[in-house]
């Protein structure tokens, strides 16, 4: 099966970067080629050439080695181009090589600047700032020889023509990260150059059972369509693209069986936001409530489709505001419901609390007949198709991570045995629990799989890792829980906005062009984010130090007396206005703005 996943056109997996005056050139260093890629330096344009430039250098050129070319942005009036320059082998797939992207650099290809107007000068600055957070992407894992967007089963599906397409047109550019990117490469047809790249974790472990090894691999693929941070991309967008949408599939390699599990997480598919403000948890507004059945509807019509039958588990509260978005979201299931789409609600919180992982088995009993029924995707050792997965569980809480992740590894652990029953390893009542090495081994992968998406998604790892990682809470980890927590906090408020900017530009979801009446990402609104709410702070501060230091000196001195209450009163004063105008003290995105 491997040998056919392998398309007819081999990327370059090793080039030289050499930094001329005016343009780059990528030399590729494996095989046999008949051409270098030359990158103007002054525009950005592309040209193949046959032969690398021989001409006198005042100085030599810098040369360095480049293990892929993610692809180009054009921003005003420069491009710029993002590639490799550390990899990391983190194991395989199907056969093939797996690596993680440790170091990117970015290319300028700006030096048109140097006749453009201060306006375009300053716009580019801006927008290049925003750019660098291409370097600072975490997660991003590519392949020269396999398709990494495609589980195994649809690896298995393809057809033998499409297996002999370049790796990016096999792609689904729904976990094709630098899809936007690779855009004029693919115009100038430079195939051999054009690396797909996803964003998740990839996370793996072997295991001996008796005489058998066991290999466990888990790999996230995170959708592009409505990608972001926490706050900022929630819910569903109108065409029923969700926020924080990952594919999740595990693998299992023993005794020449090849099995694959895939589950899927995303947010809440109706439309909903949670605007920063300052408090701990925002409030949850559900936006335009009467397209909400509409948007779920061709929410769960698209994953049907890609997936076959869909079984929907809602881990949210049933109280609070939780518990209404969680109405909102049953309500717009009334009219989806059919023999292939169902749902199912259970309040992790209530039932599981911080301590009681083992009642998720409560949840399992439910579920349990949908999971034998749809089974999961299994080759046998010709390499033959021996099952297939025919439908998808989908696991949501808020922010689908904590408790979606503690729920997901639950369900992948039972399929697991099922698959280790099935080529007779396991006994009918063996479990992974009575394997302790092994049973420590699944819950660390599940534990980092579940860090690396909330990284990704909120900036931090995830709370109740201590559920996957132990199968209990423990004091360290509520510690850390809390820390993590506050983190969130910081990080939702004072930093995401900006973050939220950058990855709209990565992405291509803000476009670029003087031509559109393009503002700068810095344009004031009515309060700077981070001056504002320094000054705001420092002022109360100050007037809480005046007001003690008065008080301590007041004694009988009704001056003194007067003077604290006037500090007291201007510190309230401030504190109030703060609490009151808390959206407009948070960092918010510039290009593409929220709708409050």
């Amino acid at each position: 099966m491997e040998e056919k996943t392998i398309s007819e056109q081999k990327l370059y997996t090793r080039m030289r970067l050499w930094e001329l005056p005016d343009q780059y050139i990528i030399e590729p260093t494996d095989g046999t080629f008949d051409s270098y890629l030359a990158i103007s330096r002054v525009d950005g344009s592309l040209n193949l050439i046959e032969d690398l430039p021989h001409a006198s250098f005042v100085r030599a050129p810098k040369i360095r080695t480049v293990f892929g070319v993610i692809g180009m942005l054009k921003l005003v009036a420069g491009a710029y181009v993002v590639v490799i320059t550390e990899r990391e082998c983190v194991g395989s797939y199907l056969g093939h090589p797996i690596f993680r992207a440790s170091s990117l650099q970015i290319l300028p290809c700006n030096q048109s600047l140097r006749s453009s107007s201060a306006e375009q000068k300053k716009l580019e600055t801006e927008f290049s700032v925003l750019l660098n957070a291409a370097e600072r992407a975490s997660g991003l894992y590519f392949s020269y020889d396999v398709n990494l967007t495609l589980s195994a089963q649809r690896l298995h599906d393809l057809g033998n023509e499409s297996k002999l397409l370049p790796l990016w047109r096999q792609a689904d550019p729904r976990y094709l990260w630098n899809n936007y990117m690779l855009e004029v490469l693919i115009e100038k047809k430079l195939d051999p150059y054009l690396l797909p790249v996803v964003q998740g974790s990839f996370q793996n472990f072997q295991a001996a059972i008796g005489k058998d090894i066991i290999d466990v691999t888990l790999i996230a693929r995170r959708c592009t369509r409505r990608t972001g941070t926490r706050m900022w991309r929630r819910g569903a967008d109108p065409d029923g693209y969700v926020a924080n949408f990952v594919e999740t599939e595990q693998i299992m390699h023993s005794k020449g069986y090849t099995a694959s599990f895939v589950q899927i997480r995303g947010s809440i598919p109706v439309l909903w936001e949670q605007i920063v403000d300052l408090t701990y948890k925002p409030k949850f507004e559900i936006v335009r409530p009467e397209e909400g059945p509409r948007v779920a509807e061709r929410h769960f019509l698209d994953l049907r489709k890609r997936y076959g039958s869909v079984l929907a588990v809602d881990l949210v509260n049933t109280h609070g505001s939780e518990g209404r978005l969680r109405e909102k979201y049953a309500d717009a299931m009334q009219n989806i419901f059919s023999d292939d789409i169902r749902y199912v609600h259970f309040d992790f919180h209530q039932i599981c609390g911080h301590i009681h992982f083992d009642r998720l088995s409560i949840l399992y009993d439910q579920i349990a007949d949908f999971l034998k029924k749809n089974g999961y995707f299994m080759l046998n050792t010709n390499g033959e198709r021996v099952k297939e997965q025919l439908g998808v569980v989908r696991t949501n809480c808020i922010d689908c991570l904590d408790r979606t992740n503690a729920t997901q590894s639950m369900i992948g652990r039972k399929m697991l045995e099922s698959q280790l029953q099935q080529i007779g390893i396991f006994e009918a009542d063996e479990t992974i629990g009575t394997h302790p090495n092994f049973d420590e081994s699944f819950k660390i992968l599940w534990a980092n799989h579940g860090d690396d998406i909330s990284l990704q998604y909120s900036g931090t790892p995830a709370l109740k890792r201590d559920l996957v990682r132990y199968g209990k809470q423990t004091i360290p980890g509520l510690l850390m829980d809390g820390w993590n927590a506050m983190s969130r906090y910081y990080q939702n408020n004072f930093v995401d906005g900006t973050k939220q900017d950058a990855i709209d530009l990565i992405h291509g979801h803000y476009i670029v062009s003087v031509n559109r009446g393009m503002t700068s990402p810095s344009q004031k609104e009515s309060l700077d984010p981070v001056v504002s709410l320094s000054v705001a702070s420092a002022m109360v501060l100050a007037g809480v130090i005046f007001a003690t230091m008065s008080l301590r000196q007041a004694r009988y001195d009704l001056r003194h007396l007067l003077l604290s209450a006037i500090f007291v009163g201007v510190s309230f004063s401030i504190a109030s206005f703060v609490k009151a105008n808390g959206r407009k003290f948070c960092s918010r995105p510039r290009l593409n703005k929220p709708a409050s």
